[in-house]
């Protein structure tokens, strides 16, 4: 059975997964949860049934890639008995199916002993050459099983977050059409290594100089003389230098822009996907999720090639300039020179390990004291009225000190690895030397050739101290990539492949035939709904709360389409319809209307971005806007803040309503638009809205009856969208029914 279980996001910590199995199975979701928690290292697992959706919270020590194979192993096992009966916690993943055996199985421990056997064949008879290539040998070995287990690792993360199947790597694909800038930006940073190991001999040959009085290489080239070679050299360092500084320069400068297209370039191509999503995918939570994968994932996809890809690039160079050459002029010395590498790249990936657990703890810390520090901030009327300002200080400072004792842990680890690196590097020179010394005193070594190259395995071993952090960049870019093509994966709105409106013969008539609609793992929020809107005239929508009035709206809109059923414009399904065509033709004010950061005039304008400035005083002056507007410092410039923070609740009504009359669509709808003004101001905007509903079909949704109480026809609506009701307002008051009721419960008048 295949199972659909996907990591939604993975921090240090904490991981949120999509499990289609424990969708609208409220049992199942209980059972998995349970499993999870009885697992050591699981500190909480919740799931749920409505979205699917499961969270695992583990301890930071606890690998992340460990984690998503007991997530996946613990649904497999729920699958197989969701009663969860007798289950053992799944602590380790499960084995792999058995399978035909594999010939590297046999070959491999052949080649070991084989290889094994040789080598101390040749420690015990072989020659002091013989010797030194089996240490060598040795040096490599251990270095390549550092990385195979390394880059295991980081290949089964891989798999987790991304899944198999992916046609190219997906660094290629990140890449996608800058692989020109790539190519440039690899020659640099190459010939800039190169030229940093060509100073390096430079260097060397001048200590060379300085000693023997001359450097052979340099006696071909006509140089005979230690002054002249002095000379010379200092020429060949003055040029050295300044290719080194010229070509890191460029190279970096490459690698940057590199990453900044790659992340513009992915912004933009995913923002704008984003725009075009079904509506359901930016509602609630996902909206956070979305924003995180445009900000953080797309950063990170560039901020890999800004930095840790050229790394990689420097360190492969190095390796393949140092190990030919140490190999074919001082191999004596190769196998002391490299020693530290596979001692390096282990520590470094053991401590890129243990600071990821470190940091995921001290930043928890901070973020409880952060927290505690705004809340007691915000709740300053709350503490003075109680007297515990001493106890809110006292709570800051312990949370404080385990913030201070994280940090210094984390920090006592950092340094650590700092100085065990150096000192790794420092043993390695000081081994280099004495070796070295030794074979250029008995002869087995000359000195001009061991003399350039002292120095440069130490450019080697410094780099490999961020081996680790390549890694984990590595494996957040593979990750990020994953939840950038997840996001990329989600379906954009369908829309009507032939059906154009005229909007100058739009009459709007609005018909809903037998329609039922339900949001995922919830009731049925409309079913079997039939009613008709008639073209110019005010039609109004009550009930209580959950009786679908919005979702009409919506499903107008074409925000949503009926499961069952049609919608009508004018005769027309407006699944047949472009959804452009169709929300050009509706106006539309929703009960929290979105307000832009920028000007008054700014918002009223959105959607008609050449309307006059006086159209937009005049729609104002329609929607009740324009005289609070007048009385501000900048009038209609006025910045009002993200999402309006500087209005109030019913100014921002008001400039969305008039948002709405500038568009002067033949259909509008109302969506509780006067609810947040007063009851002076809401009748003032009626009279308006009544001189603006001439001639035009007009939607009011409204639990305030007094805003409803003037329109053409109103439907009351019960529980699962069914029409309990419908006339004027003066007929369902002589109904003496549920309007009447409401109607007496609001007004405190009865019906007639």
């Amino acid at each position: 059975m295949e199972l659909d279980a996907s990591p939604r996001s993975v921090i240090p910590g904490r991981q949120r997964w999509d499990v289609k199995l424990v969708l609208g199975r409220p049992r199942t979701a209980e059972v998995l949860a349970a499993v999870l928690r009885r697992i050591p290292g699981i500190t909480e697992a919740q799931a749920n049934p409505v979205t699917g959706g499961v969270l695992v919270r583990h301890d930071a020590r606890v690998r992340a890639t460990d984690v998503s194979r007991i997530v996946r192993r613990a649904v497999s096992l729920v699958a197989e008995d969701p009663t969860g009966a007798a289950r053992p916690a799944p602590a380790r993943p499960a084995a792999a199916p058995a399978r035909q055996v594999d010939r590297g199985l046999v070959v491999r421990p052949v080649l070991a002993v084989g290889g094994g056997v040789a080598a101390g064949i040749a420690l015990v008879k072989g020659s002091a050459l013989s010797k030194q290539l089996v240490a060598v040998g040795g040096v490599a070995a251990a270095t390549a099983a550092v990385l195979r287990k390394a880059w295991r690792r980081t290949v089964d993360a891989s798999q987790d977050a991304v899944g198999p199947g992916a046609e190219r790597h997906p660094l290629l694909e990140i890449v996608g059409p800058h692989r020109r800038r790539l190519y440039r930006a690899a020659a640099l940073s190459v010939s800039c290594q190169v030229s940093e190991m060509a100073l390096g001999t430079f260097l060397g040959w001048t200590g060379l100089v300085l000693i023997k009085g001359e450097a052979a290489p340099l006696v071909s080239l006509g140089l005979t003389t230690a002054s002249a070679q002095l000379w010379g050299l200092a020429g060949l360092v003055a040029a050295a230098c300044a290719a080194v500084a010229g070509l890191s320069y460029a190279s970096n400068l490459q690698w940057r822009r590199l990453g900044q297209d790659i992340e513009h370039d992915w912004r933009s191509r995913t923002y704008r996907h984003v725009q075009h999503l079904e509506l359901e995918h930016l509602e609630g939570e996902r909206t956070t999720r979305v924003a995180g994968a445009l900000i953080d994932d797309v950063g990170q996809l560039g901020a890999f090639f800004a930095g840790p890809a050229n790394d990689v690039l420097q360190l492969g160079t190095s390796l393949a300039l140092l190990v030919p050459a140490f190999l074919l002029l001082a191999p004596q010395i190769a196998w002391i020179a490299f020693l530290p590498i596979p001692v390096i790249a282990w520590l470094s990936l053991h401590h890129q390990d243990k600071a990821a657990a470190d940091y995921a703890v001290t930043g928890e810390c901070r973020a409880r004291l952060g927290s505690q520090v705004i809340n007691s901030l915000e709740a300053g009327a709350t503490v003075k009225s109680f007297c515990t300002e001493d106890y809110e200080a006292e709570r800051i400072d312990e949370l404080s000190e385990a913030a201070q004792e994280s940090s210094r842990q984390t920090d006592r680890s950092t340094i650590r690895h700092a100085e065990t690196v150096r000192a790794c590097t420092t043993a390695s020179m000081a081994g280099t030397l004495l070796i070295g010394g030794r074979s250029v005193l008995n002869g087995t070594l000359r000195f001009e050739v061991f003399s350039p190259l002292i120095g440069l395995p130490q450019m080697l071993l410094m780099r490999m101290s961020r081996l680790g952090g390549i890694v984990d960049q590595y494996q957040r870019t593979r990750a990020s990539y994953d939840r950038v093509q997840r996001l990329r994966a989600l379906p954009v709105e369908a829309d009507g492949s032939e059906g154009t409106i005229d909007l100058a013969e739009v009459r709007g008539e609005l018909v809903l035939d037998g329609v039922t609609f339900a949001y995922p793992g919830r009731p049925a929020a409309l079913e079997d709904l039939s009613l008709t809107i008639p073209a110019g005239q005010v039609t109004a929508l009550v009930g209580a709360t959950g009786s679908g009035k919005t979702t009409v709206a919506k499903l107008l809109m074409r925000f949503q389409d009926a499961e069952s059923g049609s919608v009508l414009l004018d005769g027309r399904d407006v699944r047949d319809l472009r959804r452009h065509d169709l929300r050009h033709a509706i106006g539309f004010v929703a009960q929290d209307p979105f307000l832009f950061d920028g000007s008054i005039a700014d918002n009223i304008r959105y959607g008609s971005f050449e309307a006059s400035d006086e159209a937009v005083v005049q729609a104002a002056t329609m929607a009740e806007a324009h005289t609070f507007i007048a009385t501000l410092p900048d009038g209609y410039d006025t910045l009002i803040g993200e999402r309006g923070a500087a209005l109030s609740g019913g100014q921002r009504q008001r400039i969305a309503l008039a948002r709405a009359i500038l568009k002067d669509p033949p259909v509008v709808i109302l969506d509780e638009a006067t609810s947040a003004v007063d009851n002076e101001t809401e009748a003032a905007i009626q009279r308006t809205l009544r001189v603006f509903a001439t001639d035009r079909t007009m939607v009011v949704i409204a639990h305030r009856l007094s805003t409803v109480r003037h329109a053409d026809r109103i439907y009351v609506l019960d529980k699962g969208g069914v029409v309990a009701e419908q006339g004027t307002h003066d007929e369902l008051l002589a109904q003496h029914g549920l309007y009447a009721s409401l109607w007496q419960l609001q007004a405190g008048e009865l019906a007639a």
